[in-house]
């Protein structure tokens, strides 16, 4: 079954990310605590994710073992192909979101990292970019229903 594994936020730009047990996610804006949180904000800047085993990918492949969330995305999912849900609504536990763009990984992940190759490796693992549609509560653990 798809879930949640991880929750972070990052509280001003350049910060570390913090992590979380859960979250409230403000529908159309993002995650209360987070530097992206905005009213009327962009729908591909409310919420990202990024599956566990792209992460274990990367990892194997650079012979890392870099923390989930230093890969910069509010969501660590589990069993699930994020992929494959651009332009689909589903739930996170009690939150409705729809997908709207893959994450690209950046030049600023690369440095932050210290990883030459995470532009080319990570190329269409980087994640999911999410609209918010109804604020509630995320928990580790939450099930991710499509």
């Amino acid at each position: 079954m798809p879930k949640v594994v991880k929750i972070g936020i990052c509280r001003e730009n350049g910060n570390e990310i913090v992590s979380l047990d859960e979250v409230l996610v403000v529908k159309g804006q993002g995650l209360t605590g987070d530097r992206h949180l905005k009213i009327e904000n962009d729908i591909k800047n409310q919420i990202t994710l990024i599956e566990i085993e792209n992460i274990i990918f990367f990892n194997k492949l650079s012979n890392t073992s870099i923390e989930p969330l230093k890969f910069r995305r509010n969501i660590v999912t589990k069993d699930i192909k994020l992929n494959d849900l651009v332009g689909k609504e589903f739930v996170i536990g009690k939150v409705k979101v729809k997908g709207h763009a893959l994450c690209k990984p950046c030049k600023h992940l690369q440095d932050n990292l210290k990883q030459k190759n995470i532009l080319k490796d990570m190329i269409f693992k980087g994640g999911l970019r999410c609209e918010i549609l109804n604020s509630e509560k995320i928990y580790i653990n939450d099930e991710i229903v499509i």
